[in-house]
């Protein structure tokens, strides 16, 4: 499912919604997520799951075309844990 799908799936199980504010809602709560992010760094969804923020450390990686050393600086990246209910929904046959 794309964003465009999601906000089509939001306007069908919404009565009364329009497709252009029912895309303003999906930007909006994708713009809480990432602001929850960069501020405190994790954001809990009960039900769904958590976001959290991680460092991953600097390290020696290989260039893939010519095998060389090069170093990979540290980074942050966004990890998921899904929740129970929606862990228990998926796994639903």
């Amino acid at each position: 499912m794309n964003k465009t799908e999601l906000v089509n799936r939001v306007v069908e199980n919404v009565d009364g919604l329009s497709k252009v504010l029912a895309s303003k809602v999906v930007n909006a709560v994708f713009e809480a997520i990432k602001h929850g992010l960069k501020q405190d760094g994790d954001v809990a969804i009960v039900g769904h799951g958590s976001y959290a923020v991680a460092e991953r450390s600097a390290r020696d990686g290989r260039h893939p075309q010519t095998g060389a050393v090069m170093h990979i600086p540290s980074t942050k990246v966004v990890r998921f844990k899904v929740g129970k209910d929606l862990k228990e929904e998926v796994n639903k046959s």
